[in-house]
């Protein structure tokens, strides 16, 4: 009896290290994460999309269903990379050819996120004119380490444009979306589709401005600004992915993952346009895409054939969750509330913090005091518009529109420094006052 029990626990141990399919996790628990994210905020929905070799469905929170449309935001940089993966499969560019002739930096440095050039444009840059000015400025430099970047991506499609000499809009319908038969992905919504959008939100709650009303955000589509998508479209490009259905894409597509860089950490690696997380039969493949009210992400199990889209109407993040559902051993973030209570501060306490606060290898943080409210303008590469900032304590303040918090440092009774933690979920940036305002 003892070796039937020793052999059964070695089972299991065995079994505990086979990855799980998100075929095997009910529906009703998917409905029971959806619902504790969501949390009651009326107007917010969530709604997944499975695929197997078995099926697909949908489980979905908040009211939505497969055909409501969503804001994808990066997402969309996958079709840029097959785009790219494409044309080199019919010989049209190779990706280590320059870019452009006067730049030292490659299709495969754009696509993997190693061209070393920055997040973003000024976000007061509103023209391709404008935009080729800032980008004659920067350091030429090229083989860089990973940094992730959504210039490189628009000076990518800005690229394969030029070389197919068209728009990149018309290139990637052409050569992708039209083949795939992805109809609802789309960059100019028509005015059916327009119904079928769901609201966005942004962290607070409040009505989120499409990425495609900000000039720099407008031009930058092969950066995923301004992409729609819904769950059913999403799922039949997943579909083509997984090999479970046929196209000549294909070869393309497996070649996405030949070319790859070291990331942002240990366990996983930047191919072409996706992120490979972990390694062996471990694998997932998944790129995660968030706009100023919506979040979305796709992941896929090559090992299982199994892929997973999240998408949802509110500035945040759902990567956790397709990540979870292929990897339920992968922990789900505990869900936060909308925004910090709101508290009042006399205007003496507010006029301690203005002034210019530089933050090495980031730039100049400018705070300032107007009517009566701090605004924060973060540096231009950032890509962020000026923000305002609503205390939570006497020195704790937070944006409404985007989950950014700033915490100001004193020392000897006078404000030293900041700590600002961004929206891209890294870790705080310190920066230290140079001069007052």
């Amino acid at each position: 009896m003892r070796w039937i029990l020793r052999a059964a626990g070695a089972l299991a141990v065995l079994l505990s290290m086979v990855p799980v399919s998100a075929a095997v996790v009910p529906d009703a628990d998917i409905r029971a994460i959806l619902s504790e994210r969501i949390g009651g905020q009326k107007g917010v929905g969530i709604v997944v999309g499975i695929i197997d070799p078995h099926g697909q469905r949908i489980v979905s929170a908040g009211g939505f269903d497969g055909k409501t449309l969503f804001e994808i935001g990066s997402v969309a940089k996958v079709f840029t990379a097959l785009l790219l993966s494409d044309m080199v499969e019919r010989g049209e560019v190779k990706l280590n050819d320059r870019a452009a002739h006067d730049l030292p930096i490659t299709f495969a440095e754009l696509a993997t996120h190693t061209s070393g050039l920055p997040f973003m444009p000024p976000v007061d840059v509103a023209t391709r004119a404008q935009m080729y000015e800032y980008l004659r400025e920067q350091p030429r430099r090229g083989n860089a380490a990973w940094d992730y970047s959504n210039l490189g991506y628009w000076l990518l499609g800005e690229a394969l444009a030029t070389r197919t000499h068209t728009d990149f809009d018309r290139l990637l319908r052409r050569r992708i979306l039209d083949p795939l038969q992805l109809r609802e992905t789309t960059a100019h919504l028509t005015p059916a589709q327009a119904t079928r959008l769901a609201p966005g939100y942004d962290a607070s709650l409040h009505p989120a401005a499409p990425l495609s009303s900000m000039p720099a955000y407008s031009m930058m589509s092969a950066a995923g600004m301004g992409w729609y998508s819904s769950a059913d479209d999403l799922l039949r490009f997943l579909a083509y992915v997984l090999g479970l259905r046929r196209s000549p894409l294909q070869p393309a597509m497996a070649a996405m993952l030949d070319t790859t860089r070291a990331a942002s950490s240990p366990r996983s690696r930047q191919a072409l346009g996706w992120v490979i997380e972990g390694d062996g039969g471990d694998r997932l493949i998944v790129h995660d895409g968030g706009t100023l009210g919506y979040a979305a992400c796709v992941a896929w199990d090559p090992t299982h054939r199994t892929g997973v889209v999240v998408l949802s109407n509110q500035f945040g993040d759902v990567g956790d969750i397709a990540r979870h559902l292929l990897r339920p051993s992968i922990p789900l973030h505990k869900p936060t509330p909308a925004k910090p209570k709101e508290i009042t501060l006399p205007p003496a306490m507010l006029a301690l913090y203005p002034g210019r606060y530089e933050a090495p290898g980031e730039g100049v943080f400018v705070i300032e005091l107007t009517d009566g409210h701090l605004t924060i303008e973060a540096p231009s590469d950032w890509g962020l518009p000026k923000l305002q900032l609503h205390p939570a304590s006497d020195r704790e303040f937070f944006a409404a529109e985007l989950p950014l918090r700033v915490t100001f440092e004193t020392k000897d009774g006078h404000v030293a420094e900041m700590i600002v933690y961004p929206p891209r979920g890294q870790g705080g940036v310190a920066a230290k006052r140079a001069s007052p305002r």
